[in-house]
């Protein structure tokens, strides 16, 4: 098929260099200048495993290209997917403009049949307003613009494994036409014929299974999604505030109750909270959708709230230990919201370095990928590039992401060099035991 991808940031990217490997012709359209020679050059502006190498591969095989003009990309096309942002409006409602100006840009330049995605995170009901938008403004003569939603559930740092290794695929369309091309879309994976390059082989498997819902039913699937994480996130959380007052400890609860396969354990992990641009927007569009709605979600009102608190936490946790934080030196292992990707926005790393600062602690922090991203998001922290650099002389090291080679790093080199040998694991991810043998005080989020 020959598709375009209006947006190409991680979502955009990710799809456009995935669809191409799956051996469909792709155009990928961004306003950025900028960016689009970028990655026409084959310069990747962001970090994501293996999205760089399936980049080359589009366009080395002439599957993959980048454009500025939406009207060149269109000719022959298919299917559009767009995939642009969706940013927190004034009153914590999702600001859908760059979602209505592709909507009215498609139809104006679409001379053809076109399937309109929406695979940006939208609340429910964003789809008939695209839907009246493209029938408004659309001046070809028997152009049939249909919308659907195909909503993504890819994480940051194994976006391309979750493309193509998708545990489901949500098809909301209104029609039998609409849901046949979208299997076409994906059919390589639904019929497993995927060379997969984080495997680095075939990988057969079983297909995912396909839901096939309405329009607002599948928007309104992504948003439950979200929400429902970041609630499992906080609820551990708090369950970690009370092992820490009952003497209980957090990590042992967590598995206790994950195992019971109604709960599951992923997301039961207790620390310094949830970031990244899906969670907190997610919540806050969530909650003023239902407001509109006339349904009462304090829930997740709450929700944000707690996972707010856990950086009062990880400060209160460093006071108790060091006193006074002004004029300490603070050390940050991990800048970037979670491992393996370079994205700063809403990290809780960040979030931590501004309340460091303003108490007067000197903030240095480290990153495998994200340092400079962390250097242009805040002045907050002087960001070093490496990880024994940012240890040397502290008063404390708080590990805020974990990457899984600060685990291996030389902890008695790092002993070493400290002011003093105090560490809070804010992801409780690294051997306590391994630490306290090198003469570490060590302490975790919930225990």
């Amino acid at each position: 098929m020959q598709v375009v991808v209006i947006g190409t940031g991680y979502v955009g990217l990710t799809a456009a260099a995935c669809l191409a490997h799956l051996g469909h012709t792709v155009f990928g359209v961004d306003d950025d200048a900028q960016k689009i020679q970028a990655l026409s050059a084959g310069r990747v502006p962001l970090y994501e495993p293996h999205l760089g190498e399936l980049v080359q591969e589009g366009r080395g095989n002439g599957r993959l290209r980048f454009l500025s003009s939406l009207a060149d990309a269109l000719t022959g096309a298919e299917v559009a997917l767009i995939c642009v942002g969706t940013p927190i409006g004034a009153k914590g409602e999702a600001d859908l403009s760059a979602v209505e100006k592709v909507a009215r840009r498609l139809a104006e330049a679409a001379t053809g049949p076109l399937l309109v995605v929406e695979k940006s995170t939208v609340p429910a009901q964003t789809g008939q307003w695209i839907a009246r938008t493209l029938a408004t403004t659309s001046k070809g003569a028997g152009v049939d613009l249909e919308v659907a939603s195909n909503p993504e559930f890819q994480r940051e740092g194994s976006a391309v494994s979750d493309f193509l290794h998708p545990d489901r695929l949500v098809f909301g369309v209104s029609s039998a036409q609409g849901e046949a091309q979208l299997r076409a879309l994906y059919a390589p994976i639904l019929e497993r014929r995927i060379n997969c390059p984080v495997h680095a082989q075939a990988c057969p498997g079983a297909a995912p299974p396909v839901i096939v819902t309405d329009i607002t039913t599948a928007e309104l699937i992504k948003h439950a999604a979200n929400s429902f994480l970041a609630t499992k996130i906080s609820f551990i959380n708090l369950i970690a505030d009370l092992c820490e007052r009952l003497g209980a400890d957090a990590s042992a609860v967590a598995e206790g109750v994950g195992t019971d396969p109604r709960i599951g354990r992923a997301n039961l992990q207790a620390g310094l909270g949830f970031g990244g641009s899906c969670f907190p927007k997610d919540l806050q569009a969530f909650v003023a959708l239902a407001q509109q709605a006339g349904v009462d979600f304090n829930l997740l009102e709450e929700v944000s709230r707690i996972n707010a608190r856990r950086i009062d936490r990880a400060v209160e946790k460093l006071r108790q230990e060091l006193w006074v934080l002004k004029d300490k030196e603070i050390a940050l292992l991990g800048l970037a919201f979670k491992p393996e990707t370079d994205d700063v926005r809403n990290a809780p790393a960040l979030a931590l370095a501004e309340r460091l600062k303003a108490e007067g602690a000197v903030v240095r922090g480290y990153d495998p990928q994200a340092g400079p991203r962390a250097a242009s998001a805040t002045r907050a922290i002087a960001v070093v590039s490496d990880a024994y650099r940012v240890a040397e002389n502290a008063d404390a090291l708080v590990l805020c992401t974990e990457w899984p080679d600060f685990a291996a790093l030389d902890w008695s080199r790092i002993h070493k060099t400290m002011r003093r040998p105090l560490v809070l694991d804010g992801r409780n991810f690294i051997d306590r035991a391994k630490l306290e043998a090198f003469g570490f005080r060590v302490l975790r989020m919930g225990a």
